[in-house]
């Protein structure tokens, strides 16, 4: 009788912590959880309880588990974006790199030969928000909107998907650590002029429909990202 209210005690408080341990931390829909071995000590309780806690909070639909995954914030999504999840969690930011080296200097190219006027116009809007940003808050979000408008002007929706999702990948905690530290190792102002310049020589192939030049320049600025971020990275920025 006494073991089965200490255990109800026990993950009314476990409870209560895993709470109040997400409100805090501020998880992001689909956002993985630290594996129980972590996560159990640091709400003080055993890894028993963490799993009764998890189950119930799975049964309100505030998480979701996958068996040799993990733990995610968040309803279940179906079995396409259960999957799609499941690949952006585990892509590290080099994977997603190596993927948009592969990808956007051809998104460039379609988008010389399809992009409009209007386009054109507001891809330069968005290297002059990128320009005048203020914190690394509103360059991610100028960048962001800069390779995002460069596949809707290329008129195709596969391109779009493509770089959508990888603009999700970007938006993960593990992307956000390097870019953050990338960010501080270039530093603020040279980051809003060499990387805006960067855009802004995109840009200017596009508008002279220079497939050759914009498939350079997109190289050129994504493998100074590369770069970049590796240095950050060895350094320990």
């Amino acid at each position: 009788m006494r073991g089965n209210m200490a255990q109800r005690q026990s993950r009314s408080t476990g409870l209560e912590r895993l709470r109040t341990y997400l409100a805090e931390q501020g998880f992001e829909p689909q956002q993985k959880l630290p594996p129980e071995r972590e996560l159990a000590p640091l709400l003080g309780i055993s890894r028993t309880t963490l799993r009764a806690c998890l189950e119930t909070l799975e049964t309100e639909g505030l998480v979701w588990r996958h068996v040799g995954q993990g733990t995610f914030y968040g309803k279940r999504p179906g079995s396409n974006a259960v999957r799609l999840s499941l690949l952006v969690e585990m892509a590290s930011p080099w994977d997603i790199m190596e993927a948009r080296l592969l990808l956007e200097p051809q998104v460039v190219v379609a988008a010389s030969k399809a992009a409009t006027p209007d386009q054109i116009a507001f891809l330069r809007s968005c290297v002059k928000a990128g320009r005048e940003a203020k914190n690394i808050h509103r360059c991610e979000v100028a960048d962001a909107e800069f390779h995002s408008a460069l596949a809707r002007a290329t008129g195709n929706p596969v391109f779009v998907s493509f770089l959508e999702f990888l603009a999700g990948a970007r938006g993960r905690a593990r992307w956000q650590r390097e870019w953050l530290r990338t960010y501080h190792h270039i530093g603020e102002d040279e980051f809003r002029g060499g990387h805006s310049d960067h855009h802004q020589a995109i840009v200017d192939a596009i508008a002279a429909r220079d497939a050759v030049r914009a498939e350079a320049m997109m190289r050129h600025h994504l493998t100074a990202v590369y770069d970049a971020m590796k240095q950050a990275a060895g350094e320990g920025v």
